[in-house]
């Protein structure tokens, strides 16, 4: 979930991005604004992704505004007036909506910023699972009344099932009672993406992303796995990084 502001002095405008917010349930509005003070207390108190910041205000300027942050979220600047791009995209904007905001112009700007937070947010957490995967390449679950253990290189995907997981490898399968949310939790992520509420797939079996669906090998047969909306931009997010 992106927690997003809306920051614009007219009230049509921030009614236009307020519906457009909610068409995208990625995207949770903390505060709509009126000017760039309001924004300042908004900030202060509350945790911002994103903030949707237009140029042309009274006291403050939204360019004003964003330079006196000193830790900003990430910023998409709408406006009426095309002529402050430039200078915009100086301050490291993700984006810049030309007023009146069309919704399909909308999503792809929020398109930009996903990609940019699930890049921030894979790099606060890759330190803590690197040292995780080298201290242990495997897992115990419990199954049939034992304790399996399963190697991480061995993994498939793991499929969700109600309060079962299925753990598919190359010459089995283990099924053990416990969600997806757990056993998530103990896979390192550097080898590991969720990409659906019901699949975890191992990284480096992917062999394909074919429209909105993942390919994997599974006992010399394709396997397509179908990816959720709200796991996309992640998945995509990692496969660019080793795209030619």
């Amino acid at each position: 979930m992106i927690n997003a502001i809306i920051v614009d002095d007219e009230p049509l405008a921030l009614d236009v991005l307020e519906t457009h917010i909610a068409n995208l349930p990625e995207l949770n509005l903390v505060a709509r604004c009126n000017n760039a003070l309001e924004a300042r207390e908004v900030l202060k108190n509350n945790k911002v992704d994103l903030m949707f910041l237009d140029i042309q205000m009274p006291q403050l300027t939204g360019v004003e505004f964003l330079k006196t942050l000193s830790n900003p979220p990430l910023v998409i600047f709408t406006t009426a007036y095309p002529d402050y791009a430039v200078e915009g995209f100086e301050l490291n904007a993700i984006d810049y909506l030309l007023k009146p905001v069309s919704l399909d112009r909308f999503m792809k700007a929020v398109n930009k910023a996903m990609e940019k937070l699930a890049l921030q947010r894979k790099d606060e957490v890759a330190p803590a699972s690197n040292d995780n995967a080298e201290e242990n390449d495997y897992i115990f679950v419990k199954a049939d009344k034992k304790l399996i253990k399963v190697t991480f290189s061995d993994i498939l995907y793991i499929e969700g099932l109600k309060d079962y997981v299925i753990i598919r490898m190359d010459a089995e399968r283990v099924i053990t009672l416990q969600t997806m949310k757990s056993l998530e939790s103990k896979l390192p992520q550097n080898l590991f993406k969720r990409i659906h509420r019901s699949y975890i797939v191992s990284i480096s079996r992917i062999k394909a992303i074919v429209g909105n669906m993942v390919e994997i090998t599974e006992k010399n047969q394709t396997k397509h796995l179908p990816i959720g909306k709200n796991y996309r931009e992640e998945l995509l997010a990692i496969i660019n990084e080793n795209r030619l």
